[in-house]
């Protein structure tokens, strides 16, 4: 069943307190081989207390890490905010690195079509980390989901689309996939079809990978849509504030640049949300 709304709801949690954020466990480095041989550097965030699930989590174009400030050579504060919120949920946490290990650290900037990086190398990446997270004796069955970011966010709906022989051949299957702004395009051109439930999170005024696509993909596909008003590519970033990104040669606008940044009321519905399906998802390790 398609769900599209425009959501107009109110904060739906709080922000981490020093407290919680003291209580995150700090990432270990592993080595995830992706389906096409590159050995990719990711991050494990394992489970606080007991293991409720665990969640590949894929970054967006801009990749893994924050460039600049405290943080810089650090996951950037989107990862580290997600990281807080699944890890509190109970959740161990892998962040797979695509840039690094091929040479590059963004791809933002980039042209579509210009990119050494596309969705064949993503889907791999995801694929494989799916392989290697089922090998793991900490994993439980059924208990895996894929999350991802723009171009993270495209590479979750590559790794689920069942008319691919080498997504439907790896295992585990994720319990539930979800999709923060993804560019839903080339999927609904390609006729996707989703062989796990799909979750697709996008802003109202998203100019970067705009909404449209994504509806029409739900409605053909039966994935669940939800579309944040008065939100732009990045809604859930917390930090930052609204601004265009005049280096951004993609978008609804080639050429005149993409606007991003915050809406700290969606971001908070998106987690929200977030949790409620993962809950699903893993149902018998529901609160």
């Amino acid at each position: 069943m398609i769900s599209y709304l425009i959501i107009f709801i109110g904060i739906t949690g709080l922000p981490l307190s020093l407290a919680q954020a003291q209580q995150t466990p700090t990432p270990m480095a592993v080595t995830v081989p992706s389906l096409d041989g590159t050995a990719l550097t990711a991050w494990l965030f394992p489970a606080k207390a007991e293991h409720r699930g665990t969640v590949i989590a894929l970054h967006g174009c801009g990749g893994l890490y924050a460039t600049t400030g405290a943080r810089a050579g650090l996951l950037n504060e989107r990862h580290n905010a997600m990281a807080h919120v699944l890890v509190d949920e109970g959740y161990a946490v892998l962040f797979p690195d695509s840039l690094t290990a091929r040479g590059e650290k963004e791809l933002c900037t980039q042209k579509i079509g210009t990119r050494r990086i596309d969705q064949t190398q993503r889907r791999a990446d995801a694929l494989g980390a799916l392989a290697w997270v089922g090998r793991q004796p900490w994993v439980k069955p059924g208990q895996v989901a894929l999350l991802g970011w723009s171009h993270g966010g495209s590479a979750v709906l590559a790794a689920t689309d069942a008319q691919r022989s080498d997504v439907m051949t790896t295992h585990p299957k994720p319990a539930v996939a979800v999709a923060f702004y993804p560019g839903c395009s080339a999927a609904l051109k390609a006729g996707y079809q989703a062989h796990t439930r799909l979750v697709i999170l996008i802003g109202e005024k998203d100019d970067w990978t705009p909404p449209g696509p994504c509806v029409a993909l739900g409605q053909a596909s039966g994935a669940d849509v939800h579309v944040y008003a008065d939100s732009y590519h990045g809604f859930d970033d917390p930090q930052g504030t609204v601004r265009v990104r005049a280096d951004v040669p993609n978008g609804v606008n080639p050429g005149q640049g993409v606007t991003v940044g915050p809406n700290p009321v969606a971001r908070e519905a998106a987690y929200g949300r977030l949790r409620v399906v993962l809950r699903e998802a893993f149902g018998a390790n529901r609160r």
